[in-house]
């Protein structure tokens, strides 16, 4: 099985790039066209938030052309940047997991790896927040699966990088929720977008891990009280393969031409040989 994990399309009105200079609509195409590109298709896309930058229903409109070209499932949970209520009535028609009222929660059994979409959101706030109710919501799910693969993927991350840009603004949890995810060593991953760079660590027995953004970064600053800054990096694809010998392993595709394949010519000194 491949997951292909995007995030934070940041999706704009027509003409109008974010932050005065970033075409995210072109950025979200090419990341659509990347993932069309891929030999072998991924079996599933997930969309980890941010979908949009303000959360307008012609942000949506635009995000639901780009999903549409994608022939297999794509599963998408809101962010900061979107607006819940206008997120489930602008993509529910077409992705029809989405719940119709509170958080847009759900599992998708369809596949050798379970799928949790976790929903983050705390309208009005930058950070987000895995409340008591939702914690219980995912506790009862999790017991369901008696210890099948399990991905959960959610927006803000459950966790601190280590970064104090990005630390100020995370998914706020109970003291109890790592030693939940903890119990459940079927969890592959825990994975997440929001900080626009790709991160990963080990978090309550398992990975967390970060995907980058389809088009702007943020800037690495590992220096101490500095706020966030973007850049424009190269974007990524993060692909998370499952094989039962091996597990769930994350891979990062760059988006963008790099050049053709070439074979490896190697020197006759070469010592591989000798």
């Amino acid at each position: 099985m491949i997951i292909a994990q995007l995030s934070d399309f940041h999706v704009r009105p027509h003409g109008q790039p974010a932050y005065g200079v970033v075409d995210t609509n072109a950025a979200t195409r090419q990341a659509i066209d990347a993932v069309l590109a891929l030999d072998p298709r991924p079996d599933c896309v997930i969309v980890t938030g941010d979908l949009c930058d303000c959360g307008l229903p012609g942000e949506y409109e635009i995000v639901q052309r780009e999903l549409a070209r994608l022939p297999m499932p794509t599963y998408v949970v809101p962010g900061n940047h979107d607006r819940r209520e206008t997120f489930a009535a602008a993509l529910a028609p077409a992705h029809g997991y989405l719940p119709q009222s509170g958080f847009l929660h759900y599992v998708v059994e369809d596949f050798p790896v379970r799928l949790i979409g976790l929903d983050t959101v705390m309208a009005g706030e930058d950070g987000g927040e895995i409340c008591a109710a939702r914690e219980a919501w995912l506790a009862e799910r999790l017991t369901e699966g008696q210890g099948h693969p399990t991905v959960i993927f959610m927006h803000h991350p459950p966790f601190a990088v280590g970064v104090d840009g990005m630390d100020v603004m995370p998914a706020r949890v109970s003291p109890g929720f790592a030693a939940l995810i903890a119990r459940h060593p079927e969890i592959e991953r825990v994975l997440c977008g929001h900080y626009h760079r790709p991160i990963q660590l080990r978090f309550a027995g398992t990975i967390g891990y970060v995907a980058p953004g389809t088009a702007h970064q943020v800037a690495l600053d590992l220096r101490p009280g500095t706020e966030n800054r973007f850049i424009m990096e190269p974007p990524a694809i993060a692909l998370h393969v499952w094989k039962p010998r091996t597990g769930l392993v994350s891979h990062l595709q760059p988006i963008g031409d790099y050049g053709p394949r070439r074979p490896f010519i190697l020197d006759p000194a070469y010592p591989g040989r000798q």
